[in-house]
């Protein structure tokens, strides 16, 4: 048991005499002298303040005489009174004076009052220093639960913290099944006592019972000695599951939130009675509702932990997973489309004239599947390590690289590309083949949802230095259907098609955007989107020049 400093049985016995009559001031003093005491006289208040300056006094012995001229704190006062003259006692109060005895008391008395008052006075400066060390030990204990989101070692610190700083002789602790915690117990004995039982066992429902009770009246069950006090069939109940049969005294501490328990705490003294103060009390009740705190704190993060670590594992399983579908997609697909050309080409024979629209239907349908297998394997590779090969790439080099491939099918809707070839050149820091795959699905976007007869035209620019970065700017605007204005900010979630792209039918992923916007992300970029329903849309990538 750690234990609070003792006051010192040696210290100095010394007491202030301050009485005006030097008759009178030399009695009282020989009587003390005779009990052991050191006495140091005053027959006025300047010698009486010197004296107390001097000297730690253990006890003052006043006059009423003198005691208007000070305000007493920390050494008792014994006040010497003549009752003859109906001294206000009332007076006592407001001078801080502890006690009085009639100027007329005998030696024997005078000594008695005097042993009485210090003793008095030494108990209550144990007891504040007991309750100071058991408040900074109980705080500590606090700290170390607070410190963790382990509910083992928040239980382990609390027992063993119950147990040192309490000097018990066993702390048990046990939560209930609770959702909102977990299923825990711990416990702390002296040493060379036997450990307690590990659960409950059959007497769970009852400690429960208990336990709710006590936490409905904010109460706890404290005993100072079961031998002395009526008999609590709870308690007993503990004792027999415990087999402390000889347990003396005992406090059942509930531990709970909102409504209902969660928990219980038994702290138990074997062999002798022992009185719990009130500031024991008030100091395990708070540990005990920080504990409460911390183990559903606890709890929710070890939930939260735990399904951060699911998250993840599908995060991977799912990527995995589609690396695999790319790569088994991909195989028979390439064959698809080699036997296609290869018919095409004539190896078979002539081709009947009503088959060649039906292989034109293939091949497209074919290019639309590979495409989407593209798209999929790039956003497994993104979730990956999302590795650039950065180079200087010339922006004009890779739209006009992006709008050649793409002319054919902007002529087959009748859709106009201009400016890919009618800007001047910015250089980049980038990674040329991903920036070609961002502006590749764009433009594809773009021409995908304007009408016949539309337009798209396409700008480059640097941008107006703002912190001192330089970025280019790319600008792909057409006169295509737009998008719902509540719908913008989602079209770079994966998988997303917009609702009137839905509605007409116009075959896509919902994949490009999300590419796009990924790609020039992890470029240090940005990309933004403006539009107007029915109007067309203008979608601006900014790439910082000197790269991510």
């Amino acid at each position: 048991m750690v234990q609070a400093p003792a006051e010192s049985l040696s210290a100095p016995r010394i007491a202030v005499v301050a009485i005006p009559e030097p008759d009178r001031l030399a009695a009282t003093g020989n009587v003390l002298i005779a009990a052991g005491f050191t006495v140091h006289a005053a027959s006025d208040g300047g010698s009486l303040a010197v004296e107390l300056e001097r000297n730690h006094a253990a006890v003052v012995l006043l006059d009423t005489a003198l005691a208007s001229e000070f305000i007493w704190e920390g050494t008792p006062v014994l006040l010497l009174v003549d009752l003859a003259d109906d001294f206000d006692l009332a007076r006592l109060e407001p001078w801080g004076i502890a006690d009085y005895i009639s100027r007329g008391a005998g030696a024997q008395e005078l000594t008695h009052r005097v042993e009485t008052l210090i003793g008095r006075a030494r108990e209550r400066r144990r007891i504040r220093a007991h309750a100071e060390f058991l408040r900074e030990s109980l705080r500590n204990v606090s700290a170390a639960i607070r410190g963790t989101n382990s509910p083992q070692q928040m239980a382990g610190h609390l027992v063993r913290g119950f147990g040192e700083s309490l000097g018990a002789d066993h702390v048990w602790f046990t939560t209930f099944h609770d959702s909102r915690v977990p299923r825990i117990s711990a416990q702390w004995c002296r040493p060379g006592f036997p450990r307690l039982p590990d659960s409950l066992g059959s007497y769970e429902d009852a400690a429960r019972d208990l336990a709710t009770s006590l936490w409905s009246e904010a109460d706890v069950l404290a005993v100072a000695d079961h031998q002395a006090e009526p008999t609590f069939p709870l308690t007993e109940g503990l004792h027999g599951w415990s087999e402390l049969v000889s347990g003396r005294a005992s406090v059942v501490v509930p531990v709970g939130d909102g409504d209902s328990a969660l928990g219980i705490i038994w702290i138990a003294q074997v062999d002798a009675p022992r009185e719990w103060t009130r500031a024991e009390i008030a100091l395990i009740q708070h540990v005990a509702g920080n504990l409460a705190h911390s183990l559903i704190q606890g709890h929710l993060i070890s939930a939260q932990v735990q399904v951060l670590q699911q998250l993840r594992e599908l995060d991977k399983a799912k990527t995995d997973f589609l690396a695999t579908v790319n790569h088994e997609l991909r195989t028979p697909l390439t064959s698809i489309t080699a036997y296609l050309d290869m018919i095409r080409d004539g190896a078979g024979g002539p081709v009947p004239a009503g088959i060649e629209s039906m292989m034109e239907v293939i091949s497209r349908n074919s290019n639309r599947l590979r495409r989407l297998i593209e798209d999929m394997l790039t956003v497994s590779q993104q979730d990956g390590s999302g590795h650039l090969n950065l180079k200087q790439v010339e922006l004009g080099q890779v739209l006009r690289i992006v709008v050649a491939a793409l002319r054919p099918l902007a002529e087959s809707r009748n859709v106009v590309i201009t400016g890919a070839d009618s800007h001047e050149d910015v250089k980049i820091q980038a990674d040329e083949a991903q920036l070609e795959q961002v502006f590749t699905n764009i433009v594809a976007n773009a021409i995908k949802f304007t009408p016949d007869g539309g337009r798209i035209s396409i700008s480059v620019m640097l941008d107006p230095p703002g912190d001192g970065n330089p970025s280019a700017a790319v600008r792909i605007t057409d006169t295509g259907v737009g998008i719902p204005e509540q719908e913008i900010g989602q079209v770079f979630t994966r998988f997303y098609r917009a609702s009137n792209a839905s509605s007409a039918a116009v075959p896509g992923s919902g994949l490009g955007l999300a590419i796009a916007h990924d790609i020039v992300r992890r470029h240090g970029g940005s990309l933004e989107l403006a539009s107007s329903l029915g109007a067309g849309t203008t979608v601006s990538v900014h790439l910082p020049v000197a790269g991510p």
